[in-house]
């Protein structure tokens, strides 16, 4: 068999049927270009509206030989077997070449299916053997390749025609071998006057950008499934710009320990650090990493060269028996080796248990199928990326579970000094705004100063011209601070201060409690408080106090009646204000005396112990806002 591309040139195709199929074949000869004729004892409305469109001949009456008379082309494509083969042995004695709708094998050629993008035609025929597979391949090359490609071949075509004019015919063959090898986003690009620079580059011999179509990088990265499709992602889009990647596989210190917990292993760096080490030593090019792997300050001589875009951030919650994580009763097990999954989850449903979990994305399924957890917690990105599934697979809401910082962004690192190879890997694969969402969510870990493992999460996403930062903060008494900031912002740097913000948002403030006191021996009141953090300011008779325009505190104190007169002078500075501190009594008598100060209570301990007392104001103290 011999694949070959026919023009018209003129000459008429005939058809001999009037149905879909027949149709159908007309429909390609004339978008080639090709004048139709159409013979068929009836001729169905898909073909007429065919005709119509294209000014096509028709006769609706049975097939005679001499309507091949003068035919370049035939196609037999009516219902009746017999009628097809006549066709063929007419057209075969004419020496025109036939085709055979019904049995390809019988006929001179085949239609291949085709896509075009642009002037660019894609082909694919499998002998007649599976049509619709040949379809589906040539439509899946045709969107892999994009319009570029076609574009590319316009600027090839200009460059052609150029070189028909300044290059000797001896000269012309090596010159747009070369031109054909530049990246096809360059050539997607060119106008007309930029293609002849380019050919006008080949005839005084400037080899730079033929160089650089050919280059050669070599890829470092974790051996898993996972994370081999995403280097092989990252080095499809390097191929179209002319790039061939070798990947070199490394074992990580993540790969090697997966007996126990991420962050006892000792390093914040457990899937990075050999491949960055890879990079040092001259071993790779560049490194694919998940982006949420990856620390959140690199060390100097390391840069994030491209961002890529970003698969569903989601975690997604799985299990082969419960429909939902609402669906698990008391007492299950959920696997995670996440903290930050652990901490937020365990927020919402204390009744559950959490146990870690190890392996690479497979394992960690076959784990759920064989029964050591009724659920697990796995990326979405992951999932998606190596089409996996449990039974059930529901992802977590963005506000539910906040997801890691970088989640379903692949991050590909670079030596800081390696700028050609940073340059190309950000025109291969950079997604501006994703880039904008990671560094505000990176810039929110760093001014945190945590590690990919801490339990925190933080997103940012945006909607027209909004970014929306979602946080959540697991601390460890398993409290979550949560936070949304919505903002316009503009580059990288506006990102990052955004970050901040969130980080900001997400860092515990201190907590300011005036404890009134009639007595001057040290407090185990305020002691006690101190050792959780909070700010404690002790009150004498006499004493103004903090001012509270300044600021407020969050809570008054008063262990005794007698500290509420003591505190009359404080009070009355702190009558006029729009927010007013809580209080919190120790029995009957300070209800009252604080009552009468015009302070009502809001927690009364009437349990007359220091710890009762203290119990009360920390809990107090974790409830307000």
């Amino acid at each position: 068999m011999l694949p070959i591309t026919l023009r018209p040139n003129g000459r008429r195709a005939v058809i001999v049927g009037g149905g879909g199929v027949a149709a159908r074949k007309a429909q390609t000869l004339c978008a080639a270009g090709f004048p139709i004729a159409v013979v068929a004892a009836a001729i169905g409305p898909e073909m007429r509206a065919l005709l119509e469109r294209h000014a096509g001949e028709s006769a609706e009456r049975p097939y005679q030989a001499s309507d091949l008379t003068g035919a370049g082309l035939v196609v037999a494509a009516t219902d009746s077997d017999e009628v097809n083969a006549r066709v063929v042995d007419d057209a075969r004695a004419a020496s025109v070449l036939v085709c055979d709708a019904r049995d390809p094998a019988r006929g001179d050629f085949a239609f291949p299916a085709t896509a075009r993008t642009g002037d660019l035609t894609i082909a694919v025929d499998s002998g007649g053997a599976a049509p619709a597979f040949s379809k589906r391949v040539a439509g899946e090359l045709a969107a892999f390749l994009g319009p570029q490609y076609g574009a590319a071949v316009k600027t090839l075509a200009n460059m052609r025609a150029y070189a028909k004019i300044v290059l000797a015919p001896e000269r012309r063959a090596a010159a747009l071998k070369a031109l054909a090898a530049l990246p096809i986003a360059d050539l997607a690009a060119m106008n007309p006057a930029q293609a002849e620079h380019e050919v006008d580059a080949a005839v005084a011999g400037t080899p730079a950008r033929a160089e650089r179509a050919t280059a050669h990088f070599t890829c470092a990265s974790r051996a898993s499934a996972l994370a081999t499709i995403q280097a092989r992602a990252v080095a499809a889009r390097l191929a179209r710009r002319g790039i061939a990647t070798t990947i070199l596989a490394v074992t990580t210190t993540g790969d090697r320990d997966r007996s126990r917990p991420i962050e006892a292993l000792g390093s914040i760096n457990v899937f990075v650090t050999e491949l960055e080490t890879a990079l040092r030593d001259g071993r790779a090019d560049y490194a694919v990493h998940s982006c949420k792997d990856l620390p959140s300050e690199l060390a100097a001589d390391m840069q994030i060269a491209a961002v890529s875009a970003r698969e569903d951030p989601r975690d997604a919650f799985c299990s082969e028996r419960y429909p939902n994580f609402n669906a698990l009763p008391p007492g299950a097990t959920v696997g995670t080796s996440s903290p930050r999954r652990r901490l937020q989850l365990a927020a919402q449903r204390p009744d559950l248990v959490f146990e870690d979990l190890r392996g690479n994305v497979d394992t960690r399924l076959r784990k759920l199928r064989d029964g050591r957890y009724d659920a697990i917690v796995l990326a979405m990105a992951g999932l998606n990326r190596l089409s996996a599934r449990a039974a059930y697979t529901v992802p977590f809401g963005i506000d539910d579970l906040v997801p890691a910082v970088g989640q379903g962004a692949l991050a590909i690192e670079t030596r800081a000094a390696d700028e050609p190879v940073a340059r190309e890997l950000r025109a291969a694969i950079n997604d501006s705004t994703v880039e904008r969402c990671v560094a505000c969510e990176r810039a929110g870990l760093r001014a945190l100063r945590a590690g990919c493992s801490a339990p925190i999460g933080i997103h940012a996403v945006v909607y027209g011209d909004v970014t929306v930062v979602t946080g959540a903060r697991a601390l460890a008494d398993g409290t979550v601070l949560r936070a949304r900031i919505e903002r316009r912002i503009e580059g990288l740097a506006e990102a990052e201060i955004l970050g901040v913000e969130m980080a900001a948002r997400l860092t515990p403030r201190s907590r300011l409690v005036v404890l009134a006191r009639t007595r001057e021996r040290p407090s185990r009141i305020a002691a006690a408080l101190r050792a959780d953090g909070v700010e404690v300011i002790e009150l004498h008779a006499g004493d103004d106090g903090p001012d509270p325009a300044e600021r407020t505190p969050d809570m008054l104190l008063f262990p005794s009646s007698a500290a509420v007169s003591a505190a009359q002078a404080y009070l009355a500075r702190l009558r006029d204000l729009e927010r007013r501190p809580l209080v919190a009594v120790m029995g009957a008598q300070s209800r009252e005396a604080a009552g009468a100060a015009g302070f009502e209570p809001d927690a009364v301990s009437d349990d007359p112990s220091v710890d009762a007392f203290v119990r009360l104001v920390r809990e107090r103290l974790t409830a307000c806002p």
